[in-house]
């Protein structure tokens, strides 16, 4: 498979899936920035849909188009909604979790129910970040920039696990892991940095399958090789990076609001450690954001 480089070619990957597309379950599809992305995957073959409404099963006029892949269930309130849609995910009625006008916290809330949720007991809940930026030539993979607020080293390990399973998805064979911090001393002072020497001693032993994986390490370093030279770093993942860890929450989601506001990057996101991916976009991000969220869903979901 060649890798996936950027989001244009990710939905012609997809596109050019002869089989099913799967299923997403949309839950309180309300908005036009929900409705919008629906009807962009829609178009391209790229799902089709149950949708969760509360008060109403008619199908949102901009997916009457659509309407034979698409499937709608009146529900009561938006809580019945998210469990309703949480349940046909589980049972296999659909393959893709997506959050409209509904509250994170009650969606989360069905998602993370013990007995009739989508977290296996022992997995760990973490967010995953695809970015396409014009300043770098591939999509960059980062974690966390929405659900872990201070990793542990097992929590560590897991998002070095799924990031370099997604970027295998892309078609990236080894992928390289940064492991982010701000400056590459390793120090007692920064426990993460002791973190990262554990999980670098077990990349190198396989633990995490195929991958370059490094760091400390900054961004600049891990993205920029003239940078990684002037600072006489040769590390195999110093400017070629394809995924960044995070050391926390702050750090991960202040790139991400610096490279959507300033830069004019495309990021698409999903829950990884469910059962199935989780799309949970902010209410104020754009359609084309939620559009590609959903692309990206659906070939972590085996499209």
């Amino acid at each position: 498979m060649t890798p996936i480089r950027n989001f244009n070619a990710l939905i012609t990957h997809l596109t050019s899936n002869v089989g099913q597309p799967p299923c997403v379950a949309a839950v309180c599809p309300e908005d036009d920035a929900t409705v919008e992305a629906l009807a962009q995957a829609l178009c391209y073959n790229v799902v089709k849909c149950r949708l969760y409404r509360v008060g109403t099963a008619a199908l949102p006029a901009r997916l009457r188009d659509y309407e034979a892949m698409c499937e709608v269930q009146e529900c009561a309130d938006a809580d019945t909604a998210a469990r309703t849609a949480v349940q046909d995910v589980r049972e296999g009625r659909a393959e893709i979790l997506f959050k409209g006008l509904i509250n994170t916290d009650n969606l989360l809330r069905a998602v993370l129910n013990k007995e009739h949720g989508l977290l296996p007991p022992g997995n760990v809940l973490t967010h995953l970040t695809v970015m396409e930026a014009e300043s770098y030539d591939k999509l960059l993979f980062f974690s966390d920039a929405a659900v872990i607020p201070f990793p542990t080293l097992d929590q560590r390990r897991a998002m070095v696990r799924y990031v370099t399973a997604a970027c295998r998805s892309f078609g990236i064979e080894s992928p390289a892991v940064a492991l982010i911090h701000c400056s590459e001393k390793v120090s007692p002072k920064f426990p993460v940095t002791l973190d990262y020497e554990t999980i670098k001693a077990e990349a190198a032993a396989g633990e995490f399958g195929p991958a370059e994986v490094d760091g400390p390490m900054d961004v600049k370093t891990a993205c920029d090789s003239h940078a990684a030279h002037v600072k006489g770093l040769t590390s195999k993942v110093c400017g070629r990076a394809d995924a960044l860890i995070f050391p926390d929450i702050e750090a991960g989601n202040a790139f991400y609001k610096t490279m959507t506001r300033f830069a004019g990057a495309t990021a698409a996101g999903t829950l990884l450690g469910t059962t199935a991916p989780v799309v949970l976009p902010s209410r104020s991000d754009e359609p084309e954001a939620k559009f590609v969220s959903l692309a990206l869903a659906a070939l972590l979901a085996g499209r």
